[in-house]
């Protein structure tokens, strides 16, 4: 016993070691900590603008972009990046993540039928110089939905489309709920019309079917249309790529909403390591994401602006429930982390109020359930999520039967067999190391032995290759969503989303999921009721914990005018206006 004791002394030393490690590396001291709301959205335009110009954006990542750029079959977030500067979304968003009608394209609801008429611009052209026609915008359905697809974008929002499945499934040549009806319009018809539909359940990304309907779909993906010279209808066109490390683009000077202003842009991956030198000395304009940990040694950088805003995002950790077979998730009732019991005590052993103002300087801070305050109008923070309370933690795995048998200070599983928990976490940045240990001494704290997946750090692209697999050697895993701009979180746990990671499904959560895009839920307040039951589902059965919420921070230089955080309605700022004050960005003094 006293061997125990000591061990539980010295894991809460460590605790304290790594978290007073994390607040010296996050700033000068203790009490820099800051929020969300001390930074705008928007930049601030000094000076005059310049005709032409280059800039240069940094996708932060320690590792290569994977290169599948196209809407339609990238997975992983470092593509989109790329891709959202030369193709985009014919639909265009207000500030709640609404389809306006100010978009590339228009539609027309008609709820009697459960349709929608959506009708292109005429003004909206390929690349190519091409029109951008009804047709590419049905094929990508035809693309997504046929049985050879190889991408990850199948799933609920078009097996809701009438005559969908009996098309996946080869029993159909054709979609019978899309009919094309000129150059310009088509219309859509549902099986299940629901109010998701009118945030992101349209699919809303062009496919040109002129030139990619000369590859099979199987080969579609690894494609030079894909991979090599990627085609699409944004302000900017590729030039050339120098595969995982950077894109050059050019204008496009037949973009649909006008000439952009700025010459070109180039594209570059950014070590999160040298992201602060890149930024200080003019080799970027600004990145997708600034580290918000090292955030308090760089706030008074001179050559730039700093913005920010809550990120559609949370981090989480995952556990592994199941499998993935045939187009679902199989849970499986005797998989290591199936005792509710086990994760709720895991929830209770980790202090994330102290891991968002330590590690990040409350840039992120503790999260509560699975839908973001990103969606104000549906984030339900009367939940009563667990808290940290390494004590209760300690009592749930007594009660549930997790005992230290042979007292080496770690728990047995309730048959008395060694219980060791396999930890995935992805390396990149300066915290990575130091939160991925916290989490497993916490985790030690009360008795649990998480060892760290070989001994190391995941690269990304590694990370998501092994738990989209399910790989047996990964019981739990720290993770982060970016969540849709609809509400509906079915795309991430859903029984049929690829995307359900931790392949867990429940008849309940089936059941509200079903509900939250019913066509009740048209009315807002039966749609509030219905995710307000489900994030506490969620907080009940914790097929994952939220860990934090994020603000998103973006260094700007100081040349540059006309840049919001988010391109779209709800600033009325979009990407052909940026520009430039002068040639060469401003170097910090």
């Amino acid at each position: 016993m006293r061997k125990t004791y000591l061990k539980k002394i010295l894991a809460t030393l460590m605790l304290v070691m790594l978290l007073a490690l994390a607040a010296c590396g996050g700033g000068e001291s203790d009490d820099d900590v800051y929020s969300i709301d001390d930074f705008e959205q928007i930049k601030t335009n000094e000076g005059e603008a310049i005709d032409g110009g280059t800039i240069t954006f940094g996708i932060v990542a320690d590792s290569a972009f994977e290169g599948t750029l196209n809407f339609n079959f990238y997975s992983a977030k470092p593509d989109a990046k790329i891709i959202e500067w030369f193709d985009e979304s014919l639909l265009s968003v207000d500030e709640n993540y609404n389809f306006t009608q100010d978009g590339a394209a228009t539609y027309e609801v008609n709820e009697e039928e459960g349709s929608i008429t959506l009708t292109i611009r005429d003004d909206v052209n390929w690349h190519d110089g091409e029109p951008v026609k009804a047709e590419d915008w049905a094929y990508a359905y035809e693309v997504i939905g046929h049985p050879d697809y190889d991408g990850v974008r199948y799933g609920d929002d078009f097996t809701i489309i009438e005559g969908m499945e009996a098309y996946h499934d080869g029993e159909a040549d054709t979609i019978s709920g899309i009919e094309v009806h000129d150059e310009k319009s088509l219309t859509i018809t549902y099986d299940q019309f629901t109010p998701s539909l009118l945030a992101s359940g349209i699919w809303s990304y062009a496919l040109p079917k002129h030139v990619f309907s000369e590859y099979d779909v199987a080969d579609m993906s690894s494609s030079d249309l894909v991979r090599e010279e990627p085609i699409g209808m944004g302000p900017f066109k590729v030039e050339s790529i120098v595969p995982g490390e950077s894109v050059t683009m050019v204008k496009n000077e037949d973009y649909w909403r006008g000439e952009p202003t700025l010459d070109g842009v180039d594209v570059r991956v950014v070590n999160p390591n040298v992201v602060v030198q890149s930024i200080e000395n003019g080799e970027v304009d600004l990145v997708d994401s600034f580290p918000t940990d090292q955030y308090p040694d760089n706030e008074d950088l001179s050559n730039v602006e700093y913005l920010g805003d809550i990120d559609l995002a949370y981090t989480y950790i995952g556990f592994k429930h199941g499998t993935w077979e045939d187009g679902e998730v199989k849970p499986d009732p005797d998989a290591k982390m199936a005792d509710v019991n086990l994760r709720r005590a895991m929830w209770h052993a980790v202090d994330n109020n102290t891991v968002g103002d330590q590690f990040y300087n409350g840039l992120r801070w503790n999260a509560t359930t699975l839908i973001p305050p990103s969606h104000p109008d549906y984030h339900d923070e009367t939940i009563e999520a667990p808290t940290y309370d390494p004590e209760l933690a300690n009592e749930i795995l007594d009660e549930a039967g997790y005992i230290d048998v042979n007292e080496d200070g770690f728990r047995e599983d309730p048959d008395g067999n060694e219980l060791v928990i396999n930890f995935a976490s992805m390396s990149g940045g300066d915290t990575a190391e130091p939160l991925a240990q916290y989490y497993m001494q916490a985790w030690e704290e009360v008795g649990l032995n998480v060892q760290l997946l070989e001994g190391r750090l995941q690269e990304m692209n590694t990370f998501y290759d092994r738990i989209e697999a399910d790989d047996p050697d990964i019981d739990v895993y720290q993770g982060a969503w970016g969540v849709a701009s609809d509400v509906d979180p079915s795309g991430l746990y859903g029984r049929n989303s690829a995307f359900n990671y931790t392949r867990y499904a429940s008849e309940e959560n089936d059941q509200l999921l079903a509900e939250g895009v019913s066509e009740e839920a048209f009315d807002q307040e039966y749609r509030q009721d219905v995710y307000s039951e489900w994030q506490e589902l969620m907080v009940e059965e914790i097929p994952v914990f939220p860990t934090l919420y994020r603000a998103i921070l973006v260094p700007v230089n100081n040349r540059i005018q006309n840049y919001a955080v988010d391109f779209d309605e709800s600033t009325g700022i979009y990407r052909y206006e940026l520009a430039v004050t002068q040639e060469e960005p401003f170097i910090a003094e």
